[in-house]
């Protein structure tokens, strides 16, 4: 063949490629299925818990009711089922809190099968899809068995220094629930009531169940600490859950299957343990308290990294211009990363502001440092072309012995200039002089803790998927801590249950920046999941209908099957008829949370 009838050919080959490309793009697009947009009430049974009129909604809370029209009634103020782009689908979620569903007869605890049948009698009564949602977390919901089960102490978390209380969190009251077993009443409980409603679905005809998009499980499942509003950083002493009698016991039969010998876990560790059963979590604070072994300590910090974090803003910043902070360790640069992350924190504190998103962290991990003083820089570099040094920093990595850290040489750091009155910023962390030591241990502690969490929620999921809802896709719904430059994620220890779980899918809740900016979607670049579901969304800040637009299609076309958000209102509002049929939440009332956000779904399903 010559050389024009090779090109020829490498022209058509071309051309023919291009062409499939197109058209496997051109139906690629055409049909990604739209994104379901799930809001969900901020009341558990709107049946019984907010009825404006003793006659209630219609037959809601009669035998055969259930709380469609009024879903229906609130969601056809928003707008239609589709948008007329095809980009958006408009449902809501099933908000069933389980506990609620429990009711005292006589000496034994029944599940509330009218309610049951309300709720799920909402599937049969409302054509569009649904979410569904078995929620049962550590946020109280006022059922009557809470209290019972808050007095067994086998159904609560204990940090290391016994069973954990209840707390709070802006106003609203938390229940330490454990899930280091599944053999408690709480577990029992819990499976009881899902039982039912399982059992409830599956009377649905095949249509009814093709309403269900998807199951979420349990809702926010990790692990949990004192004041746990204010707890969540690096400042408080360091309690977390869970070390009880069963935790104990799992954590060294955890240790037993990784190392199979003790000898080899006292190589790794560098310890002399005897047995599995010697060992004991880590729970001691070695700056504070006497230790046996130097394996026993813990903080926030043992585990091998210590954040570099802080905020800063600028008056001068023009649209569009990208801040970043380089960080050095004694002159040599170690990492650069984004001013970008929410800080909801500093924006309470300066709402001249305007924006949370003036957070940046750096976790430097330290375990394999040599031990001494090491000095920190915090340089600003996008201000510009100029360099700011923001500051410097001390830090001693220690040895187990505690002897005393010596200086480690330094190299000269860049050319920089001294920040002006323009710039406001701290840096939090790391404290200047503060010490750090590593311990092995702790690593494994977490990596237990972490895996507890998911093996609950594998429990939870096999209840339901053993069913005739083993077709149905089925979501953790998980916090991501990574996100806010200010918290502890390790006492959360939700790193596990937010990788790939087999049949179970990613669900997220996502607050303020990773609804709108890069932090989550860069982490779900690195992931391996394919899809995810948002369990919990709320972007904190008003934006321009483009930018949401855009937001919107961003998560469309990350994989994300479904956005769940509230509709809060303190009261249902009616028609002056006083028809009951006619009740609803109101989108367009001003208590009804969030405004801007329900303006801007409501504007995206009417295009």
């Amino acid at each position: 063949m010559d050389r024009k009838s090779l090109r020829v050919s490498f022209v058509l080959v071309a051309i023919a490629a291009i062409a499939v490309w197109f058209g496997w793009a051109q139906h690629r697009f055409q049909t990604q299925p739209p994104l379901l947009l799930a809001p969900m009430f901020n009341v558990f049974d709107p049946c019984n818990d907010l009825l404006a009129t003793p006659a209630g909604i219609g037959n809601c809370n009669q035998p055969g009711g259930s709380p469609a029209k009024l879903i229906e009634n609130t969601l056809s103020k928003l707008g239609p089922r589709f948008s007329s782009n095809g980009q958006f689908e408009l449902g809501y979620t099933l908000h069933i809190p389980l506990l609620r569903l429990l009711k005292q007869e006589g000496t034994q605890w029944t599940v509330d099968l009218s309610a049951v049948k309300r709720m799920i009698g909402a599937l049969h009564d409302d054509d569009r899809p649904a979410i569904v949602y078995f929620f049962s977390t550590h946020f109280q919901v006022g059922a009557p068995i809470e209290a019972v089960l808050a007095s067994d102490p086998g159904n609560l978390s204990e940090s290391s220094v016994g069973p954990m209380s209840r707390d709070k969190y802006y106003g609203d009251a938390i229940y330490p629930w454990t899930f280091a077993t599944t053999e408690n009443e709480l577990t029992r409980r819990r499976v009881q009531v899902i039982d039912a409603l399982v059992d409830e679905i599956c009377k649905l005809s095949d249509d009814d169940r093709q309403k269900i998009r998807g199951i979420t499980l349990l809702g926010e499942l990790h692990h949990l600490f004192p004041n746990f509003q204010g707890g969540m950083g690096f400042q408080e002493k360091y309690l977390v859950s869970d070390y009880s009698r069963a935790s104990l016991e799992g954590f060294r039969i955890f240790l037993a299957k990784r190392y199979g010998t003790v000898s080899a876990l006292n190589q790794a560790l560098s310890s002399d343990y005897v047995s599995f059963g010697a060992v004991d979590p880590p729970s001691k604070d070695i700056r504070t308290q006497p230790l046996t072994r130097f394996t026993e300590h813990i903080d926030s910090y043992a585990h091998g990294t210590l954040p570099i974090s802080g905020w800063l803003n600028t008056l001068s910043k023009k649209v569009g211009e990208k801040r970043w902070i380089r960080v050095y360790r004694n002159g040599e640069f170690i990492e650069r990363v984004p001013v970008n992350l929410s800080r909801q924190d500093v924006l309470e504190a300066h709402p001249e502001f305007g924006t949370a998103d003036v957070g940046w962290r750096f976790d430097l991990d330290f375990s394999a440092l040599m031990p001494g003083v090491h000095r920190i820089d915090v340089i600003l570099e996008g201000q510009g072309d100029a360099k700011l040094h923001l500051g410097t920093r001390y830090i001693s990595v220690m040895e187990r012995n505690q002897a005393t850290p010596r200086a480690l040489p330094e190299k000269a750091l860049p050319t920089t200039q001294p920040p002006d009155a323009t710039l406001i910023w701290s840096v939090d962390y790391p404290i200047d002089q503060s010490s750090y030591y590593f311990n092995p241990l702790v690593q494994l502690w977490h990596e237990f803790r972490a895996s507890q969490i998911v093996t609950y929620l594998q429990f939870i999921d096999q209840r339901v998927r053993r069913t005739c809802l083993k077709d149905v896709d089925t979501y953790v719904h998980q916090i991501t801590p990574f996100s806010n430059p200010s918290w502890d994620a390790n006492k959360f220890a939700v790193g596990a249950s937010l990788q790939p779980l087999g049949a179970i899918h990613l669900g997220v809740s996502l607050y303020g920046e990773p609804t709108y900016g890069s932090s989550f979607f860069d982490w779900y670049a690195r992931s391996q999941h394919k899809t995810y579901g948002v369990t919990e969304f709320h972007p904190l800040r008003e934006m321009s209908l483009d930018e949401a637009r855009e937001m919107f299609k961003r998560h469309r076309s990350s994989g994300a099957q479904f956005l769940s958000f509230f509709l809060k209102t303190e009261k249902l509002l009616g028609t002056p008829s006083g028809d009951p049929n006619q009740f609803a939440f109101d989108p367009d009332n001003p208590k009804f949370g969030s405004d801007h956000l329900y303006r801007t779904v409501k504007a995206l399903v009417n295009e």
